[in-house]
């Protein structure tokens, strides 16, 4: 099951919707760039700027966007955190909150994210069972008997329970989308495009520190 805006998005990635230059005609129009959250969603007090990247593994334009994505993470100022949030629409996309927050235990979220995307949408493996998982984990050298155990954990269904939760606050019904220190998201539906979806996320955040974080 695709999440909803996919198919804006996908013409947007695709290329068959006028791409706006980075922020060219202006300041980001609130409903149309970004939305603001009518009740906003408590932060940890880090004092920094949380930035929240909402995805699902078997999404094709999350899987698109990663590298840019990427990149832009790398030149986020020292006042900004960021951190990656798993949705959890359906079984499906539960099943792979679960792997997220299993790697992560792990200690092999940075090593084998992208190998879950490339599995999915270059490979064409089919994820979507707990034994097609751990057959994964096993084919990119991890234990496959403690991957299968932390996945059933309690801890990490704690985690994925949190994380859905987080995502129904923000109001989150498509994905890729970007949470911004609890008061707005924005993504490339709203936007046309990833580039503009990253230059609104960078307007957002200066809105939070004019506010005071």
């Amino acid at each position: 099951m695709i999440p909803r805006r996919d198919l804006t998005l996908g013409l947007a990635a695709a290329g068959l919707l006028p791409a706006l230059p980075a922020l060219a005609q202006g300041a980001p129009a609130e409903g149309k760039d970004f939305v603001r959250l009518s009740q906003p969603v408590p932060m940890a007090a880090s004092g920094k700027v949380e930035v929240v990247e909402f995805f699902w593994y078997g999404c094709p334009h999350c899987n698109a966007m990663e590298p840019s994505l990427e990149a832009w993470v790398r030149k986020l100022p020292a006042d900004v955190s960021f951190r990656r949030m798993p949705v959890g629409f359906t079984p499906v996309h539960e099943l792979h909150q679960r792997l997220f927050y299993t790697l992560e235990a792990l200690g092999q979220l940075e090593a084998v994210h992208r190998k879950v995307f490339a599995a999915i949408h270059v490979q064409r493996r089919n994820l979507n069972s707990e034994a097609a998982l751990v057959e994964f984990a096993g084919s990119v050298g991890l234990d496959a008997a403690r991957f299968s155990e932390t996945l059933k954990s309690f801890s990490v269904s704690g985690k994925a329970r949190q994380a859905k939760q987080m995502t129904a606050a923000f109001r989150i019904d498509g994905v890729p989308a970007l949470g911004v220190h609890g008061r707005f998201y924005t993504s490339a539906a709203l936007t046309g495009s990833h580039e503009r979806a990253f230059a609104v996320t960078d307007w957002l955040i200066q809105q939070v520190r004019k506010a005071g974080v």
